[in-house]
């Protein structure tokens, strides 16, 4: 990591990790759409918005911090992310099976190598990059790493919750579930020191969830909402369970 002399100071370090990596991702998006002529929609346009996102994250990110201090580390914080956030996979999984039913004209979904691909890179690990990386090291300087686990998970939850591609119900139940999602994740970071383990989980999530199980076509909102409901309720006793007792859990 530079010199903290060398740097903005930590509210000004926030607010660019808050506000640079979003301006990007727009002007990234607004430029493709006019030099080709075309406007961009769905899973299209999020990869736009959501790649520049990413790429002017992972810049800042390592001017200021380097790898390790945005979270890209390795060997046993990578396999303790790994560990808590299969926790969640599973449970979340388990509840997909048993509240949402599946589409009988197609159990197994096919061609999974692209959906993969993009929720890899665009909803995780972009936006993992940006929240769980870059603006939770500037928070966790600002105000203290709890403070910076619950404000990025916070964040994470509601922008997943508006873009991400699983985001079938904007309800208070689907609002309830993305939050606690966010704030696991948030707490899994503050444990373990990593978001790797996270960025490979949370694909492997939806994957599974959404692609390979495929939903009915006419999805029935009473469905997601138990579903929502549940793996909430689930989550926030994962946060519980998770929760550092004393200071020298951290690992900012």
């Amino acid at each position: 990591m530079r010199s903290k002399n060398n740097l903005p100071n930590p509210l000004q370090r926030v607010l660019l990790s808050l506000l640079a990596p979003l301006i990007g991702g727009v002007v990234l998006s607004t430029v493709v759409r006019a030099v080709s002529g075309a406007a961009a929609t769905g899973r299209a346009a999020n990869v736009l918005l959501l790649g520049g996102i990413g790429v002017v994250a992972w810049l800042l990110g390592l001017r200021w911090y380097r790898l390790s201090g945005l979270g890209l580390r390795g060997g046993r914080p990578l396999y303790a992310g790994i560990g808590f956030a299969t926790l969640g996979w599973l449970s979340f999984l388990f509840a997909r099976f048993a509240l949402v039913s599946l589409n009988p004209d197609e159990t197994i979904g096919s061609g999974l190598g692209e959906p993969f691909v993009y929720l890899f890179l665009f909803e995780a690990l972009s936006v993992q990059l940006w929240l769980f990386g870059l603006l939770f090291r500037s928070m966790a300087d600002w105000r203290g790493p709890l403070t910076a686990a619950f404000f990025s998970g916070i964040l994470f939850g509601g922008i997943a919750s508006q873009i991400f591609t699983t985001s079938f119900f904007q309800t208070g139940s689907s609002f309830f579930y993305f939050i606690m999602w966010g704030i696991f994740y948030g707490v899994i970071r503050l444990r373990t020191g990593s978001l790797l383990g996270m960025v490979i989980i949370q694909a492997m999530q939806i994957l599974t969830a959404w692609y390979l199980f495929v939903p009915p076509l006419e999805l029935a909102p009473e469905q997601f909402s138990r579903l929502y409901l549940v793996a909430g309720t689930v989550y926030l006793l994962l946060i519980w369970r998770l929760w550092p007792r004393e200071e020298d859990d951290y690992r900012v």
